[in-house]
């Protein structure tokens, strides 16, 4: 994803290479986000001290417009009418 299209994606996924919950999350993500025309980012904790600190025991965490959104597992009615209001 290049810079641009990171800065005007609305849903941020904080998560790790084989982590199932993670992989979990992204199928939804993917699908509400192409269903309604949305752009997201995954970015890996692991390569960020600072992120790995921060979210380590909690992944994958969803951030939506720059706020917290959900953690753990993704809800995919919640996430659309995030989107969508």
């Amino acid at each position: 994803m290049t810079a641009s299209s990171e800065a005007s994606a609305r849903v941020t996924l904080y998560g790790r290479p084989g982590c199932h919950l993670c992989d979990d999350a992204r199928a939804v993500i993917a699908r509400v986000c192409a269903d309604l025309g949305e752009q997201f980012v995954e970015i890996d904790i692991d390569s960020d001290d600072e992120l790995y600190d921060r979210f380590g025991e909690e992944i994958p965490v969803t951030f939506v417009d720059g706020r917290q959104h959900d953690f753990w597992r993704v809800d995919e009615t919640r996430l659309r009418t995030a989107l969508q209001a």
